[in-house]
């Protein structure tokens, strides 16, 4: 089993589809120990999974991201445009 390290200076276990396969009881153990793994895929060991324990994703799930789309995207309303507050609340 491999070792990579992440940008926030989180220590992770990488493993392959076969090792995740030969060991999956083990995996699975220490998953519920509270250890992260990424799991790979073909010969450039391409990331395609992460298993986390599941407190630490339901923790997460309702949670946004505030400003994911900053600068992606905008409107603009032509000049003398009015509405009040009504229309506005209306919906």
């Amino acid at each position: 089993m491999q070792k990579c390290r992440f940008p926030l200076e989180l220590i992770v276990r990488t493993l392959t589809i076969g090792e995740l396969k030969a060991g999956f009881s083990e995996v699975i153990s220490a998953v519920q120990a509270g250890e992260s793994i990424i799991v790979c895929y073909g010969r450039k060991k391409q990331r395609v999974a992460a298993l986390v324990p599941y407190a630490e994703f339901s923790a997460d799930a309702g949670r946004r991201r505030l400003g994911a789309l900053k600068g992606k995207g905008g409107f603009s309303l032509r000049k003398g445009y009015v509405m009040s507050d009504e229309e506005m609340l209306a919906g």
